[in-house]
């Protein structure tokens, strides 16, 4: 079982690039990038607050569950 993260897929529909978005939420490109290719261990849920509301998405939009540890 893992999670995975849709953030590259959000970031298309909104036409946001990643830099644009780790600008308006505080955060740097490399904590961006570990988020989105899936390295991070954990995510803080301020950080997904502000990540939803930049991108205007619900959580569920940009995570989701997998059973069987495939994309």
């Amino acid at each position: 079982m893992t999670i995975i993260i849709d953030l590259d897929v959000m970031l298309a529909k909104r036409k946001m690039k990643s830099n644009e978005l780790a600008q308006r939420i505080g955060i740097t490109e490399q904590n961006l990038s570990i988020l989105k290719t899936g390295k991070a261990k954990a995510i803080r849920l301020t950080t997904l607050d502000v990540i939803c509301r930049e991108l205007n998405c619900h959580p569920g939009d940009i995570l989701r569950y997998s059973k069987d540890n495939k994309a």
